[in-house]
């Protein structure tokens, strides 16, 4: 129990070699399952911990900070782990070798080694309290993604993954200059102890240029509008499970990074106060949710309009955090928690269409609602949480999100939230349309697959039954918020 934090990376770790090693798909497969179940359970452990106990550091060969590395898990590290887990352990039992995937059996093991370094990387960002050791696993995180999106049986998949991997190596780039900067004004590269050090200093020229660097590079990952012309094309071609895992996990790993950075090493009052950083994220977190959701609209392809989509939710979270106040980083959280469920479900949904139908074309999804009724079911039900229905876990951290924009006083801010919803309901409404009201291409019954169709399910009623009791997403969302305010400084 006391080295819960370390194994958890290292499982992960060790086990992505061994999956090449393995061979043969069947094996590889049930090994990375149980890999990724004994992740999800070593998170439910530390929420435990966390919840009874209190927040958790563990020195990486009993070195102690700033001089060593360390592993911090509090209220906001386990609620991240929960969503990497959690998603990682649905999506892996989909697997990569179903016909939506076109993947040669001789690739799977590649694929799943690729797939538990992405956990590993996702996983070390969440834990590190260690600066330079955020960027070696964001980078883990990276490149296991860029091979992640190339596995693609499209040609443009690979063209995709090499996109993601320039504009990529740029973010990090950004990132590890901004790190290296924060090292030169304080000669630490431990979070807590940057923070501390830099109280002491005066805000300098070098602050600003470190700070800029930084929220670029986070920026770039997080797909930050007007930075996100990566992801449509990374969503759209990646294999189905590979885009359900990237959409529920990377994005929202990123945000956290630079929740994280911002007020526990750089500190509220520099970033909100000094600098005033929510007058430049706000209006780029409103264009986000207006453009994402209208591009959305127009797409013909549905994995692409999911894409866009995920392009205006997160412009609900950077929106929420611009507003530089607890209740406003309560709702970026609680989003955070709710849209990871509810897209990566969308993207299991759209893989079960393509395996059957070939294509994610949405002209080819013309009557789907009768050929393939329980799927077309959970597209509809993942929409309406997108869009905020009631009664869905979309609407829980949209209502807590113009909640706390009322709070500021932003009456025109929460307007704007309840339109861009109403864009929202354009591009569902289209699938919907499509799916119920149009005459199908091919009368006959299609038989759906449950080993895409019950995972897909099992995050679409997780949107659901967190809109009814969404007592554990708020809670720990408030707890993380919390934490963080308190030693924000």
């Amino acid at each position: 129990m006391n080295h819960l934090p370390a194994l958890q990376v290292i499982v992960p770790l060790l086990a992505a070699p061994s999956c090449v090693i393995l061979r043969k798909p069947a094996l590889v497969r049930w090994f990375a399952t149980l890999v990724c179940f004994a992740a999800l359970a070593m998170s439910l452990m530390l929420t435990r911990v966390v919840f009874t106990e209190g927040a958790l550091a563990y020195h990486v060969g009993d070195w102690e900070p700033p001089w060593g590395i360390e592993l911090r898990v509090d209220a906001l590290t386990v609620l991240l782990l929960l969503v990497v887990t959690l998603i990682g352990s649905v999506v892996v039992i989909t697997g990569p070798g179903e016909r939506s995937h076109s993947l040669a059996p001789a690739n799977e093991g590649y694929f799943y080694a690729a797939y538990l370094l992405c956990m590993t990387g996702l996983i070390g960002m969440t834990l590190t309290g260690d600066a330079f050791n955020a960027f070696v696993f964001l980078e883990i995180s990276s490149l296991s993604a860029y091979t992640l999106i190339g596995l693609g049986s499209s040609r443009r998949s690979l063209t995709a993954a090499i996109s993601y991997l320039m504009i990529g190596t740029v973010g990090g780039t950004f990132f590890l200059v901004g790190v290296g900067m924060l090292y030169q004004l304080t000669g630490s590269l431990n979070m807590a102890d940057i923070h501390e050090r830099l109280a002491t200093l005066t805000p300098n020229r070098t602050t600003v240029v470190a700070m800029g660097f930084l929220f670029v590079g986070i920026g770039l990952k997080t797909a930050i509008f007007p930075l996100h012309q990566w992801l449509p094309n990374a969503y759209t071609f990646a294999p189905s499970s590979a885009s359900a895992f990237l959409a529920g996990t990377a994005t929202k790993v990123s945000y956290y990074l630079l929740v994280r950075f911002a007020l526990t090493v750089l500190g509220a009052g520099l970033v909100f106060s000094t600098f005033d950083i929510g007058k430049v994220l706000m209006p780029l977190s409103v264009l986000a949710m207006f453009v994402g959701a209208a591009a959305a609209v127009f797409q013909t392809d549905l994995k692409r309009l999911l894409a866009y989509s995920s392009v205006s939710q997160l412009g609900y979270m950077t929106l929420a955090f611009s507003f530089g106040t607890q209740p406003g980083l309560e709702a970026g959280l609680l989003h955070l928690f709710n849209h990871a469920a509810m897209k990566a479900g969308l993207f299991l949904a759209a893989g079960a269409i393509v395996a059957r139908l070939g294509s994610s074309s949405i002209d080819q999804m013309a009557g789907l609602g009768r050929r393939m009724p329980m799927t077309m079911a959970a597209i509809v039900v993942g929409g309406f949480a997108l869009i905020g229905i009631p009664g869905t876990s979309g609407f829980v951290s949209k209502w807590r999100l113009v909640g706390a924009a009322l709070q500021l006083g932003d009456v025109w801010v929460a307007g704007l939230v309840l339109m861009s919803s109403l864009l929202a309901v354009g591009y569902v409404w289209k699938l919907v349309e499509v799916g119920y009201f149009r005459p199908p291409v091919d009368e006959n019954r299609v038989d759906e697959q449950p080993s895409l169709l019950i995972p897909a399910w099992v995050l679409t009623a997780s949107t659901v039954f967190f809109g009814i009791f969404p007592d554990f997403p708020i809670r720990l969302s408030e707890a993380a918020a919390a934490g963080l305010w308190g030693g924000a400084g």
